[in-house]
This record gives structure tokens, sequence and C-alpha cells, in this order.
């Protein structure tokens, strides 16, 4: 085809895309995990009219969000990550009052470890005049007999767990109530911008392709964000890995009446000579009523495909899992672990992908550590995508 035929041809695919169809939509959210419900709510509770697409069925265990808790940790030294903390536990607040459900658990957390990081995030939160305090190792070993502590303590107490499962549910559930439409099933194999709008094409749940029109889309894919960006967005490098964590079951001592009170969550930032020499990052857990005490390594997985997983541990990780479960915790017994499996894309720097290009606006890499910002996430993203603000700086793609 010569030039003036493919201009010829790409006026009249334009003309096409602009014609009224059956549906008037302002924004396509793909991606029905954490941040994608989080931006339909917030997109619907301001009117936007709004369609959700997402691949899976509803809790689906493919990618990142699935799982009864999360760590509601404010370990931070950074303003923009303590902004969104404060904005996220205001917000899990008004979704808990509005929903009648219990979202959080604010059985406080640890931090210890590297003393550079822990008395960092100290007097970053105590500028901010948040609930914190540094104990001695024995003094929180006699507070939580349960676990070891290495060095000074962190202790926060504004912080905490997320019941996540129930938390996607009432997410789901607050879009739905403001309108919009959720639909499971629905795998999304290209995204097309054009002059008036963006196409969003895919298959169904019957395997039939569908093609909806909006004025904008927000693109909250997880694992799957590059191959569904390529060539419209600049990504940074996101790496895909396969994380292993797992519960560990109490022992009998530690299972009496009101033993909940002490298993706080906890972050250990282990040296690194340490973490290179075990192949093993920092540690993060919290108990899961029912499950046990969940325990794992922080962004140390294999890097995978998400379409091809194993969806087990190899047996070196496993086994130092264990050993770090016995050297640190004398409340668990190490040999009952019951392993998960879930995905994170992480950027290079461990920040946040969260930005506007076009009509699409983006949220990727949240590198194992997004969910507790959940609803503020939600927030920014509505923001971008309808105009308000651009989301923070550190978190744009120029930051990348």
């Amino acid at each position: 085809m010569n030039t003036a035929g493919r201009v010829d041809a790409t006026a009249r695919i334009d003309r096409a895309e602009r014609q009224d169809g059956p549906e008037q939509i302002d924004q396509i959210v793909v991606g029905g995990g954490a941040m994608g419900l989080a931006a339909a709510w917030q997109l619907a509770r301001r009117g936007q009219r709004v369609v959700l697409l997402e691949r899976f069925e509803p809790g689906h265990s493919r990618g990142a969000s699935h799982g009864a808790t999360r760590n509601m940790n404010n370990a931070y030294e950074e303003p923009h990550y303590l902004d969104l903390y404060d904005e996220a536990l205001d917000l899990w607040r008004e979704l808990e009052e509005t929903s009648g459900e219990r979202l959080l658990t604010l059985c406080g957390l640890v931090t210890h470890g590297d003393p550079v990081h822990v008395r960092g995030a100290y007097e970053a939160l105590a500028a901010r005049g948040a609930a914190a305090e540094l104990i001695g190792a024995d003094e929180a070993a006699s507070r939580w007999p349960g676990m070891r502590f290495d060095g000074e303590v962190l202790v926060n107490r504004d912080a905490g767990r997320i019941h996540a499962a129930t938390a996607l549910q009432v997410l789901a559930a607050q879009a739905a109530r403001h309108g919009a439409d959720l639909r499971h099933g629905h795998r999304v194999t290209a995204i097309e911008p054009f002059e008036h709008g963006i196409a969003v094409r895919g298959t169904d749940p019957s395997g039939d392709p569908f093609r909806l029109v909006a004025a904008g889309a927000v693109v909250a894919a997880g694992a799957w964000s590059r191959p569904l960006l390529d060539g419209l967005v600049d990504l940074p490098r996101l790496t895909v890995t396969e994380e292993h964590p797992a519960h560990f079951q109490p022992l009998p001592s530690f299972t009496e009446p009101g033993a909940e009170d002490w298993w706080p969550s906890f972050n250990h930032f282990r040296s690194a000579e340490a973490s290179e020499s075990a192949r093993t990052g920092a540690v993060y857990g919290m108990l899961t009523p029912g499950e046990g005490v969940k325990v794992g390594f922080h962004a140390v997985g294999d890097e995978v495909d998400p379409d091809d997983r194993r969806f087990r541990a190899s047996d070196i990780s496993r086994a130092a899992l264990r050993d770090y479960v016995a050297e640190w915790f004398p409340g668990l017994d190490p040999d009952t672990a019951a392993e998960i499996s879930c995905t994170y894309a992480s950027t290079d720097s461990g920040d946040f992908v969260l930005d506007r290009v076009g009509r699409v606006t983006v949220a990727a890499g949240f590198s194992g550590h997004g969910f507790k910002f959940t609803p503020a996430i939600g927030r920014v993203l509505a923001d971008a995508a309808t105009g308000r603000a651009f989301p923070p700086d550190p978190f744009r793609l120029a930051a990348h």
C-alpha cells in the first residue's frame, strides 16, 4: 500500500472508532486486582462510567493480590510513601465504615535489623508525630516472646495487618455500588489509542472477541503490564518473579487464648552480607488468623513468565526459610510450612510506576510492597485519568 493509501485507511479506522457504540464508557480499567479495583471505585464514585476487565475469576491466585492478609507497614523514610500511607489509612477506615467489614487489625508493627534503616524510619515517623518508639532487643523479646530481635526495634502502633481478601471484596462491592461494571473472564489483548479515545480489544469468557471504546484506560495489570503496554508506554524494566512465603504454626504455648496479641506484624532488614550469602532479602510477615504466622523473604524469587509458573519454591529456598524461622522465631514450629505462591513485578528501585501517557494511565511495579497503599493509589490513578492531577513526581516515569 502506498503512503496515501495508509493515510486513507487510518482515517477510515479513526472515523469508525469515533462512532457511538451501544456503550458509553468514560474509563476502561484493565486488571481487577487490588489497584484496578481501587481505581474503578475511585472513578465510579466521581460519576465516571467505568468498565473493569479482568482476565481471571474473582479472588484468583495467578497474580499478586490474593491471600488473607498483608502488612499494614509504615516503616518508611521517604515522605511520599508516608504521605500515601496516612491517606491510605484514612481511606481503609472509610471503607470499613461504609461496608461494615473489618479491614484492619492495628496490632502494631516491629522493624529491626539494619540500624540505618531502622533509625531513619523512626526519625521520619517521629518528625510527623506518628505513634512510634525505639526499644532495645531485650525489651522487644519480653513483649513478644515468640520472636527474636536484631538490634534496636522500631515499634509502630498505627500499623499491623490488612484483611486483604476481604478488602478486595469490599473494593469490588463499592465500585459496583457506584455503578462500575466489573467483567471477569475478559482477557485484554490490545489497547489502541486513537484521536478521540482509546479502544480495548480482547476475548470474553466464551472466547468471542470484544471491542470497547472509551475516553481513556487505566492499566493495572501486574505481571502482565509490559506486554499490554508495549509500544504505548515506555516502562522502566519490570522484573517478574515468583515469591514463596509460608505460614508457620505457633508452638502450643503460643496458641493459648489471647496469644494473637503476641504476634505483631514485622520487618527484619538483614545485613547485606547475610542477604547475599543466603540469597535472601529482607524478611516480612504477620499473623494470619486460622492459618498461622506468615513469614517470607522479600523479592528473592526466580524470574518467571506469569503464564508459566511452577507454583512451588525450590528445595534450597524452602530450606533457607525453614532455617530462618528456626533461628528467629522461638514461638513457631519451623517444620510446619504451608507455602504460598505469588508474583512480584518489581522496578530496579523498588518504587512504583504511576503516570499518565496520553489517554493511558499506568499503575505498575508495586515491587511487593504496594497493597497497604491500595485505596490511596486508586485516588492517585483516578486523579491522573480524569486530568485532575498527575501522580507524585517520585512515582512518575521520568523518575525511573
